[in-house]
């Protein structure tokens, strides 16, 4: 979640930088550096090796839509390229691609590919996974609407776009979840789950950035194309903010 899209190489690069020295090893750092160029992608994740970062999150190629093989051979090289932990980004919805289960498990034998973010939604696709991937490959959500049913279907974590405002609460599901205690990870959740759905009540991260102002954390703008929120649903992050006791 941010404006990755936005940010040119040089600033990318800062980013990773200043981010890898503000955490002072207190968390791992994985650094975005996922590109539509497998060329560009080996450039940004031995630059981020070079950084610091303790492993990479690499999305799929976007717009230029690759078969099924031709995502194969785009990780295997970037892996085989640089010795960094490196994790998968599945987001169909962003992408206009569609990682099969069948490529992921196949990537997943490949050592320094630790695991994927699944941001598809789809739940029988983590059921998939689970069965056919080496168990200690690293499953990890990217919808946070479905992200207690992913966990508790034996999911290990997830890359969250409502952490960004509530990571404590976030994280009590999560552990709750993990720990196969589904009734209190979604009693937990009951809270969140309009704000969930609210946060992309227009393009992601268009109503987290907000929030985030409203919060005193960030300054409000955001970079072309993307806009401030609309008025018209500044009311409802607004509202979401006061019922949790954020504004």
């Amino acid at each position: 979640t941010g404006e990755s899209a936005t940010v040119g190489v040089k600033e990318h690069l800062k980013i990773i930088g200043h981010t890898v020295k503000y955490a002072a090893k207190r968390i791992p750092i994985i650094a975005g550096t996922g590109a539509n160029s497998t060329s560009e992608a080996v450039e940004l994740t031995q630059e981020a090796l070079n950084l610091g970062a303790d492993a990479c999150l690499l999305v799929t190629p976007y717009y230029n839509k690759p078969t099924q093989e031709g995502l194969f051979q785009h990780y295997k090289l970037i892996a085989e390229s640089v010795n960094i932990d490196q994790i998968l980004y599945n987001v169909p919805g962003r992408t206009a691609v569609d990682m099969s289960v069948d490529i992921t498990c196949r990537l997943s034998e490949i050592p320094n590919i630790i695991g994927i973010k699944d941001a598809t939604g789809d739940l029988s696709i983590i059921k998939q996974l689970v069965a056919k991937c080496p168990k200690d490959f690293l499953l990890l959500t990217g919808d946070d609407a479905t992200a207690v049913d992913f966990l508790i279907a034996g999911g290990h974590g997830g890359i969250s776009v409502t952490a960004n405002i509530v990571p404590q609460e976030l994280q009590k599901v999560y552990l709750s979840a993990i720990a196969g205690n589904e009734e209190l990870a979604k009693k937990l959740n009951l809270q969140l789950i309009n704000f969930h759905k609210n946060l992309f009540i227009e393009a992601n991260p268009i109503p987290v950035k907000w929030a985030l102002h409203r919060m005193g954390k960030c300054d409000k703008g955001i970079r072309l194309p993307l806009l401030e929120l609309s008025n018209e649903f500044k009311s409802i992050i607004e509202h979401d903010l006061k019922e949790l006791n954020l504004v």
